[in-house]
């Protein structure tokens, strides 16, 4: 089996990723890695319609916000078309409504608003305290190690984040999770990105898809597959707070205030290594039990 691709070379695969085919002013065509995956990751779709979004945009407004629905599973061997409508350009703010296609059915569809550069007001909430940091804690890889026989769910992740779990990630055995109420992860790009504040939004995108929902299993000591939970994102939201860079450590302290009827809701905040708040996101999925069946 060959290896999946790691640090840059996994980060230069996914800025390939976010590189879409223009094919006229609102009409965007994006691929995704062959990996194997039975659905397109949900990150991903929603990093390419930021990146079709945003190239309608003036480039001197930058993303604040995005909301988006996850409709249907998408096709990871089929090409996605990413169409973009203009809802409004006025003095400040730009709003912009991109939805990505397969065979002719949505499968994601988003709004996303820009704004220029402003003053105003300015707080934020502390970061959490008495977190250890990135190096402080267990890699992935670390992981793996204590766990060989999770090496296929390792394998299966995305590779272009650097994620390393504070808390017991949600793909050891059953069992072997403590419950907790929060789930803090520390993650960063592991790679270099270009200088392009929009791709930074895009990857963080990307990566604010990754263990916002783990958040809900955390809260109960479960964990993901065999013995656990199946689930997928219903919606997403992100707020982009301050400029940030992705290819920098970003702590992702996230929890889950209500689980009920097979769907769980998680919020997270992101703060940089000295504390600043740089984006919040909210996220509702739908958790099953492994086996269960719709009535």
């Amino acid at each position: 089996m060959t290896e999946p691709l790691s640090g840059q070379a996994a980060v230069d695969q996914l800025l390939e990723v976010l590189d879409l085919k223009q094919l006229d002013a609102a009409t965007f065509v994006g691929e995704s890695p062959q990996t194997g995956a039975q659905r397109v990751f949900g990150g991903q779709v929603a990093g390419q319609a930021l990146v079709a979004a945003g190239r309608t945009v003036d480039p001197d407004r930058f993303v604040h916000s995005l909301h988006g629905y996850f409709v249907r599973p998408g096709d990871p061997t089929e090409p996605i078309q990413f169409g973009v409508e203009t809802i409004r350009d006025g003095r400040s703010f730009s709003v912009r409504r991109s939805t990505a296609q397969q065979h002719g059915k949505t499968i994601f569809f988003m709004s996303a608003s820009f704004q220029v550069i402003e003053e105003g007001l300015d707080h934020h909430t502390p970061a959490p305290t008495g977190v250890p940091g990135p190096d402080e804690v267990q890699t992935m890889a670390d992981w793996v190690r204590k766990y060989p026989s999770r090496r296929a769910a390792f394998n299966a992740a995305p590779r272009a984040v650097d994620v390393r779990y504070v808390n017991d990630p949600g793909w050891v055995p059953p069992g072997d999770r403590n419950a907790s109420e929060q789930q803090r992860v520390w993650m960063r790009v592991n790679g270099v990105l270009p200088d392009d504040p929009l791709i930074h939004a895009c990857a963080l995108t990307y990566a604010s898809d990754l263990s916002l929902l783990d958040s809900v299993l955390s809260v109960h000591g479960e964990v993901w597959g065999p013995g656990g939970v199946i689930g997928a994102s219903l919606d997403h939201a992100l707020w982009f707070h301050r400029p940030f860079r992705a290819d920098e450590w970003f702590l992702y302290d996230c929890t889950s205030p209500s689980a009920s009827g097979s769907r769980g809701l998680a919020s997270g905040r992101m703060f940089t290594t000295d504390g600043v708040h740089i984006a919040s996101a909210v996220q509702e999925g739908l958790l099953r039990r492994v086996g269960e069946r719709r009535t």
